[in-house]
Order: C-alpha cells, then structure tokens, then sequence
C-alpha cells in the first residue's frame, strides 16, 4: 500500500503530485510537502508521509519543518529589502555599519562580500559551547575578532553558519530589530507566511522532527574514513557545517533550544506553503497579499547578478572535484549546481536538501521541505522530481535539470 498524498493540485499539475507520490515509493522519502505559485496563486499544495517515526504523527496539513540554509533566502531578502530602501549600500565596508567589524584585516569588506560568500570568514577559530552558539553575541564577538581565511573578495567560499550572523549584525545595526524579527514584521506578517527565524515556543508541537543529519559519520571503518577526510572537525568544509564544532552530534537540530534561537543561516522553520509564497511574494503580487511584490523588478536583478566564478573555496576538493556555486546578494542563482528550473531563476537550497526558489521570468515559485536528511546541499532527486514537473505542466522547458 503507497503512502497517501493528501492536499490539492489544479487540473494540468498533476504529475507534480505523481511525483511526491514516486519520492516516497522510489526515493526513500519519510515526511515531506511541496507547494506551487504560478502568478501568484497557489496552484500545488500537497504534503504526505510520516512526520515523527517514533510516534507514528503523520505529516499534515500544519506540520512546520526546520529548513537549516534555506533559511538565508530569507535573510537575504532582509537585506535586499534594505538595499531597496536606500538603508543599505551594498559597497560600503561592512565596518561602516558596524565599526567593531574592522579588526584582523577586515577594515575594507563590502557588504556585497558577505552576501556572496567572498569575505573569507566561513568560519571561526574561537571554540564556543552549544549554549554560547545560540546567543548571537559570542558569535558576533568571535567574528569581529577573526582574521580571513584567505584575502577577502579573491574567492568565495561557503559561508554555511557565518553568513547569517555577518548579514544579520548588519541589518540589526542599521534597523535596530533582529534579524528574526526584522523579518517576521516586514515580510513573513505583510505576506500572511508561517515562517520563523526563532520559532515561538507555542508552535514547537507542529515540527516534524528530522531523520538523520548532515554529518552523520558512516558505521563502515572505510567509509568512515572517507567521510572524515571531508567533513572532519579538523576540515575546513567540517568547520564551516558545525561552526567550529559548536553544532555537533545526531540530534541538535532537534531541540526546541535550537529551532528557538535566531541562527539566520540556518534554522528557520517554516511549511512548504510558505515558503513558496514567501518567494512568489518576493517576484510578483499574491493572492490576499500586497498588491506588489516585495522586492522591485530593479532590486530582483541586482538580487541574482552572479557575484561569483570559479570553485567554491568550502565545498570544493582540490585535484578530487570542484563545486561551482553561483551566487547572487545572498541567493544562489540558477546553475548546475542549484537547478531550481528557470535559467533566471534563483533561491536557496538547505542541508537535508530542502529548497526555495522563484523565476521572475515566468512567475514560478516553489517550495520543498522535507524530514529526511540526505548528504549535500542542493540538486537531490527529489527536489529535481518536482521542480521539473512543475515546469513541464506549465509549458515550459527546465534548464540544468
């Protein structure tokens, strides 16, 4: 017996629904819900599976999913959103912003650097306790205190946990507000979105847990080894996924101190409803919402002009393969690496694999969470699965897939 697909799909989407219904016959999926705008209105609403296999709560309707990176296209809009108010210059020093920044060699890094991962801080060499790591002010502090990895603007590298607390500082010292805040008020409250960067603790009993974790060492002693040598605590790639071992073990992303915390990289919590029309929002108006989207054509464009070429610093594995991450202020943009369908289409895609994404061009946006954690960051089968097809049904053909 297959597992049952509940929610709604419009006539002409339904092989969107065939394939969450494959995701879980075929690709190992466990809880897991994508949504569909085309021209701002919700077209795919669909969710099944099991949310906590350890007490049998099924996904539902209302289950809220933590999302780990795909939170930074949120804090990226943050930001984008300042930038279009005239708040933000993008090309002024960071330090200008925030005066303690300018410590360690970091005295002329733009704004524009840490939206696309070029700052050379992915991580620190400060060791902070899992507590410290939730309390945003030890991390600014190790930060203002970090020399870079490598001369700043020469190479980007993934900015895994760094990325929201640098972008997140900014936008607080301009605004005064939080990042999570900041957010919850002038997007996700104006948009109608249940999406959160420090989730309430009155909606802790709708998340579905996670299944699995991005650096679970393998049981295989081989295997093992193999995994060590690129996710080790001593790696750089492993320094940046933990921020300096502060965030280790199976099961931290589980706990409600976690999902409670405002980490603007990394735990955001949201549905998979939201996340779509958090992006269609951000592209065009939407049904009983604004009457404009958030972001102007102008901003859109400079949100996803490529920032970057070449290897990514992080991800990549010298003589063994490389990763070419294309990067946007703060959005990763359309590529081989994030497929998200359109070639001018852009968003941000989340360890375990969740995604987000939207396409100016032709008015899509969509969004895919899901409980079971799978290695990597972007391009898994079944995110690729339904993105094709919501392409497919609307006439057009995907790019990168």
């Amino acid at each position: 017996m297959g597992v049952a697909v509940d929610g709604h799909v419009d006539a002409g989407f339904e092989r969107v629904r065939d394939e969450l219904v494959r995701n879980f016959e075929e690709r190992g999926e466990v809880g897991a819900a994508y949504a569909l705008h085309v021209e701002g209105r919700k077209v795919v609403d669909i969710w099944g599976g099991i949310a906590d296999d350890r007490t049998g709560r099924p996904y539902l309707a209302d289950t809220l999913q933590l999302v780990f990176s795909t939170t930074k296209g949120a804090t990226a809009a943050c930001a984008n959103l300042l930038a279009q108010q005239g708040r933000l210059d993008v090309d002024e020093p960071v330090a200008a912003y925030w005066p303690e920044f300018a410590r360690a060699g970091k005295e002329r890094i733009p704004v524009r650097w840490l939206l696309c991962h070029k700052a050379g801080l992915p991580t620190i060499d400060r060791r902070l306790t899992f507590d410290e790591a939730l309390a945003w002010e030890p991390v600014i502090e190790a930060l203002e205190a970090q020399a870079p990895l490598w001369e700043p603007g020469t190479a980007h590298g993934y900015h895994a946990y760094t990325f929201g607390h640098l972008v997140g500082e900014v936008v607080r010292r301009i605004d005064g507000r939080s990042l999570g805040t900041f957010f919850r008020e002038e997007i996700a409250e104006p948009l109608g979105l249940e999406f959160w960067i420090g989730l309430p603790e009155d909606q802790e009993h709708r998340v579905a847990p996670l299944h699995g974790a991005l650096l679970d060492e393998p049981a295989d002693p081989a295997a093992a080894a193999v995994f060590r040598s690129f996710l080790g605590p001593d790696t750089l790639l492993g320094r940046a996924l933990s921020l300096n071992g502060a965030f280790t073990g199976r099961d931290y992303a589980n706990t409600s101190a976690f999902r409670a915390a405002e980490i603007p990289a990394a735990n955001g919590v949201t549905n998979a409803r939201s996340l779509s029309r958090f992006y269609a929002g951000l592209v065009g108006a939407v049904d009983d919402g604004p009457g404009e989207p958030l972001l102007t054509r102008a901003q859109l464009d400079r949100a996803r002009e490529r920032q970057t070429v070449g290897p990514d610093r992080v991800l990549s594995f010298p003589g063994l393969f490389e990763v070419a991450s294309t990067i946007g202020l703060g959005f990763w943009t359309s590529s081989p690496f994030a497929p998200f369908g359109g070639a001018g289409a852009f968003g941000h895609a989340g360890a375990g694999r969740s995604v987000g994404f939207a396409d100016p061009e032709h008015l899509v946006a969509g969004g895919y969470v899901m409980n079971r954690m799978l290695p990597g960051l972007t391009g898994d089968p079944r995110s690729r699965a339904l993105i094709g097809a919501s392409y497919e049904s609307v006439g057009v053909r995907p790019a990168f897939l």
